[in-house]
């Protein structure tokens, strides 16, 4: 009997669909090769720094002819005279505040004090993510208890409307005043007594000399939340033995939106260079930076304008690294040969600028991805406000007169230069970029250039899940071809649906264990004269206590019969959205972790399953995994990322919870990361590891 009619042929699926077979068929391969292009995109970073430039062409640094003069050099010397006997007569008293107030005063600037108190550092859940604010603290008689104090002046500008204004901050700790915080000072009245007569002010300008005795980021971020946040004490008594009037601390004076803010400072007189140099402080809190044309103002005016030398943050161990300047050779080769292909391909770069180029932008990237502020210039981007921290670095001594005026002449001038190409500004920074890592002064890599290698490290992960789920998926429907379909459709629902159910159980679970050893510092931080080791051994036991716990309750992997393959497809998918809400968050941290977590991940695999391989691949995959695994381990992370940063591979208990408690008091979400993201992953990839590794199908094949 002849069939009535042709049957329909099955149309093809999409080529995308078939790409993704095909890569799901070859996903060992695949990940070897984009874990690879991601190592080596991410070694080829510094060959493709390009040179900063100004977006903005309103800044126009250097287009005016500064107004700093030998004049202003006079007055600093006369103010640093006058501070020195203020410093003499009072010891931790208000003599100093009051002399800068006075001295504000005489130019014409409106004045006032700012009261604070040191911010109270612990670890407290509920707080984690509100910044730190310092609410005053008053006696039982209604006065100020253990408090700093800042001095403010404001200077109008005469074209200006009040809606804007450039801050200077001066940090200086007037318990023990330092002959470079003396001249920091004379630097910061000199330039703000110049732009008190200056005609062509448009912004206002706001000085803050910031209390540094409880640290200087706790001023300055005490008189931001005051400036952002007012607050409205009464009632209460200012016992200052009559050194300032009540209202001059109950006014609080502000000028207006923040356009960008100068933090600037004397640091030690230096050893050896041939010219004094500044050193440029940009990192804040989660990896967030200032406008790159910021930077690029500063450089260009202490280079080209003062004859500075502009230095970054730096790893120094690195520099003396044999490997990386092996490394360094091989990229040096490779960049020539490319650029003898193609000339347009400009990957060239001697050896010498690598190192120093990859030491910077290790720097930079472990400066982003810890997540805490370089300086205060921190406090300010927290309220998104441009800042940068400069650190003039003197090669003469302090005391010398003639070196000592040439240097505020060039320094006074260099600020002067900053604040005239702000002041130009009709609106806030916005041309250039946000995202960046420096690996020099004058060279940076782009938000688009080093996603690369971030990119290539994730991609094999949803490959490789959805082929361990359709690998097992395939196993389950084969276990026995005889069955009916009706008994077929069961084993589907409860060999796939429950399966997967089971694994999401798994990590449901690790990922509350995770939750709790994260809060778990609170409560141990309440114990009281407990030493850094004695909490860490503490917080292991509890949270080894607790996974038993949790384990007990809710069964553990092995009991609750999830096949590996599950497992890591789950393990997998996890790590896929924590690392992708983590490059929103700090990409820096992200990078970090992909670089580690990744190749955990990807290449884990039961140890007893490779007992049926040959000797060499065996014993290869199996030591990979191992160190993979230690490698991965939080702690041991921590060691590795401080012993390249620091140079230092003392190995100390304590570190640990010293480290977490500094991540947590500032609020970081590398913390978060850590805990929520890094150690869930791990301690999959362990239960991986040791899975029993039994099939799915034994029993049935048995019978």
């Amino acid at each position: 009997m002849e069939p009535s009619a042709k049957e329909d042929p099955q149309p093809k699926p999409r080529l995308i669909v078939r790409l993704g077979i095909f890569l799901a068929s070859h996903h060992v391969l695949f990940s070897v090769l984009c874990c690879s292009a991601g190592i080596i995109a991410l070694l080829f970073l510094p060959s493709l720094a390009k040179n900063t430039y100004l977006s903005e062409n309103a800044l126009i640094p250097g287009s005016a002819n500064p107004l700093f003069s030998s004049e202003d050099v006079t007055e600093a010397n006369k103010f640093i005279k006058g501070i020195e006997a203020a410093a003499g007569e009072s010891r931790g008293g208000m003599e100093m505040p009051k002399f800068i107030v006075q001295q504000m005063k005489d130019l014409g600037a409106e004045v006032c004090y700012h009261k604070f108190l040191p911010h109270s550092k612990h670890f407290h859940p509920l707080k984690f993510f509100t910044s730190m604010t310092n609410d005053l603290a008053v006696r039982p008689n209604g006065t100020y208890s253990n408090s700093g104090t800042n001095t403010i002046g404001i200077i109008r500008a005469p074209r200006g409307d009040g809606k804007e204004a450039i801050v200077l901050v001066t940090p200086y700790n007037p318990q023990k005043v330092q002959a470079n915080e003396v001249l920091s000072l004379a630097l910061g009245f000199s330039v703000f007594s110049l732009l008190s007569r200056a005609a062509w002010l448009s912004k206002d300008i706001v000085w803050l000399s910031a209390d540094s005795q409880f640290g200087e980021y706790t001023a300055v971020s005490a008189w931001l939340n005051q400036y952002h946040n007012p607050m409205f004490v009464g009632g209460v008594k200012h016992e200052l033995d009559g050194i300032a009037e009540k209202a001059e601390f109950t006014d609080f004076k502000r000028a207006g939106t923040m356009a960008a803010a100068l933090i600037f400072k004397v640091g030690e007189t230096r050893k050896y260079g041939d010219r004094d140099s500044v050193t440029m402080y940009a990192e804040a809190s989660n990896g967030q930076m200032p406008n790159l044309d910021l930077l690029n103002v500063v450089h260009y005016l202490a280079v080209h304008r003062q004859g500075f030398r502009v230095n970054i943050e730096t790893i120094s161990s690195l520099l003396s690294s044999a490997w990386l300047r092996a490394i360094a050779e091989v990229i040096h080769t490779l960049g020539s040969i490319l650029r003898k292909i193609n000339p347009d391909w400009k990957l060239d770069i001697t050896a010498s600028d690598y190192v120093e180029g990859t030491a910077n932008l290790a720097s930079s990237i472990y400066n982003q991805a810890l997540g805490v502020p370089t300086g205060s210039h921190g406090a300010f981007r927290d309220y998104q406000v441009d800042a940068v921290s400069l650190e003039f670095s003197p090669t003469f001594y302090i005391r010398n007169e003639n070196a000592k005026s040439s240097f505020l002449v060039r320094g006074g001038r260099l600020l002067e230069g900053v604040v005239r190409s702000v002041n130009n500004l009709l609106e806030k920074f916005h041309q250039s970029f946000f995202l960046y890592f420096l690996t020099a002064p004058s060279k940076f890599i782009s938000v688009g250039v080093y996603m690369i290698p971030f990119a290539l490290l994730v991609a094999p992960l949803p490959i490789v899940a959805a082929a361990l789920a359709n690998g097992g998926r395939k196993k389950e429907n084969s276990i026995d071809s005889s069955k009916t379909k009706g008994s077929a459709d069961n084993l589907q629902m409860e060999g796939g649906s429950w399966k997967w159910l089971q694994a999401a159980r798994v990590l449901l679970v690790i990922q509350i264990w995770a939750v709790i050893v994260s809060l778990l510092p609170y409560y141990i931080s309440q114990i009281p004269d407990g030493t850094p080791i004695q909490s860490s051994v503490i917080w292991v036991v509890l949270a080894i206590l607790m996974l038993i716990v949790l384990y007990a309750m809710f069964g553990s992997p092995y009991s609750a019969g999830v096949e590996w393959k599950l497992l890591k497809a789950t393990m997998i998918t996890s790590i896929s959205i924590g690392l992708g809400l983590m490059s929103i968050i700090n990409f820096a941290t992200a990078q970090l972790g992909a670089l580690i977590v990744i190749p955990m991940c990807l290449f884990s695999r039961p140890l007893k399953a490779q007992l049926g391989m040959s000797f060499l691949p065996r014993t290869v995959l199996c030591a990979s995994n191992i160190l993979l695994a230690i490698f991965g381990f939080p702690p041991a992370a921590l060691l590795i990322i401080k012993g390249l940063s620091k140079g230092s591979w003392t190995v100390d208990l304590g570190d640990f919870w010293a480290s977490m408690e500094f991540l947590w008091e500032w609020s970081s979400a590398t913390y978060l990361y850590l805990f929520l993201v890094h150690l869930p992953c791990w301690l999959l990839c362990i239960h991986v590891l040791l899975h029993p590794c039994r099939e799915v199908g034994s029993k049935v094949k048995r019978e």
